[in-house]
């Protein structure tokens, strides 16, 4: 499924946070939303998933849904989301138990996800038996076990230590090249957006336009630290980025 963003405006009162925003997101894509603090980027995620009316303009959902898609917009957020007392099993579960899938087809459909996001031997775990990696692993699998169309990152890694963010990277990496998923993934991290995006969207300070959209063609599965390209486009995204960015702090501290 692809979504098209035609001219989404969107404000808070008199506050305009997001204005005359126009994006394509293509099945098998995953869009990085990069732009200086406060810029709408998760405001945006909220509109694509429809948690929020835009004041203006319109999010379309094109083409059909995967064969046995739950939820066709799904989302993975910086918190983890896990309920403390379900196992790692029993907290993927409860998105199937939503729909009514139990018994066998409940446990296939976790066993594939479980062994996706390399799970298996921690099935039984509660989430505070985990690393903060390995229940953003867990929430990964859950999102996955609804077979969504299109999957709803919001900063997914940035509670992470550094470390631990690499190996989600390359855990990400490695869930797209064997099973191609399409993602909208907000980020502050330049080194996130050109190690995990195919598509690179740079916004404003507020409110949050479009300033430029980055493609980037190397292949997710070959792109690796030092790579003369993709520190070419980092360096390039901060230089859009800087000044705004700078501004955009200067103005969060006088609030």
């Amino acid at each position: 499924m692809d979504l098209s963003l035609e001219r989404i405006s969107h404000a808070y009162g008199d506050t305009e946070v997001l204005r005359d925003i126009s994006l394509e997101v293509q099945s098998e894509e995953i869009v990085c939303l990069v732009g200086p603090s406060g810029c709408g980027k998760s405001t945006l995620l909220r509109l694509i998933g429809g948690l929020e009316k835009p004041s203006a303009g319109r999010v379309l959902q094109l083409g059909g849904a995967p064969e046995g898609c739950l939820n066709p917009l799904t989302y993975v957020f910086q918190d983890f989301a896990l309920l403390p007392w379900r196992t790692v099993r029993g907290n993927i579960s409860l998105v199937l138990e939503d729909h009514g899938i139990k018994g066998a087809a409940r446990d296939a459909i976790i066993a594939d996800v479980l062994g996706r996001t390399r799970l298996g031997d921690f099935a039984d775990a509660l989430p505070r038996q985990l690393s903060g990696g390995m229940k953003q692993r867990v929430a990964i699998a859950r999102a996955l076990a609804v077979k969504p169309a299109v999957m709803l990152l919001d900063e997914p890694l940035s509670a992470l230590d550094a470390q631990t963010r690499e190996l989600l990277m390359d855990d990400l990496v490695g869930l797209w090249t064997r099973q191609p998923f399409t993602a909208v993934y907000v980020t502050h991290n330049l080194a996130e957006a050109v190690r995990l995006g195919h598509k690179i969207v740079v916004l404003s300070r507020r409110p949050g336009q479009v300033r430029e959209v980055v493609e980037i063609a190397t292949p997710l599965a070959e792109r690796a630290h030092g790579d003369a390209e993709l520190e070419a486009v980092q360096k390039h995204l901060w230089n859009v980025m800087r000044d705004e960015a700078r501004a955009a702090d200067e103005e969060l501290l006088d609030v």
